[in-house]
């Protein structure tokens, strides 16, 4: 603020304020910004911060850089992790299949075994008792057989839900 102020000062700078300048302006306060030094320097400074204060709220709102840093970090780690986790999988994958190779050939080499063994299970377990008298005795297999495919699927199911929370 200047000491020489003019006495038309604050009328001019409530327009200003209002931004009704230069368009709701009254003519005789027009020609007093016209002659008036501290007026006219008032107008022109006002209008350039306006100026700014509008160019500058148009400009795009850059994010905090700590939060750019963050999430850079972030993307840099889960690269990590999942450039380290590839190979854990094929290792996986593959000692899952040798242990099926093993079983299988286990399998085969104890057929001979298991068949004897699978049949006294029901006398072991007295399944007798459960068993009608009407059924004849070739056919327990009809039993055993979905006994074991209900426990193979609970363990298949089981096995997905344990992955799942890895």
């Amino acid at each position: 603020m200047t000491p020489f102020s003019c006495a038309r000062e604050h009328e001019l700078s409530e327009l200003l304020r209002k931004g009704h300048w230069p368009q709701a302006c009254p003519a005789d306060l027009y020609a007093h910004v016209v002659s008036c030094r501290s007026c006219s320097d008032l107008v022109l400074i006002t209008g350039m911060l306006q100026n700014s204060r509008r160019h500058t709220a148009e400009l795009p709102r850059l994010e905090p850089a700590g939060a750019i840093w963050w999430r850079a970090q972030l993307r840099r780690r889960n690269a990590a992790i999942e450039k380290v986790s590839r190979p854990i999988l094929g290792a996986q994958i593959f000692a899952l299949a040798m242990t099926l190779v093993v079983l299988a050939a286990i399998a085969v080499w104890q057929i001979g075994n298991w068949s004897a063994w699978f049949a006294d299970v029901p006398s072991a377990l007295h399944l007798d008792a459960l068993i009608p008298s009407s059924m004849p005795e070739s056919s327990i297999l009809w039993i055993i057989v979905p006994v074991l495919a209900t426990i193979a699927l609970l363990s298949g199911i089981f096995v997905y839900l344990a992955s799942e929370k890895q």
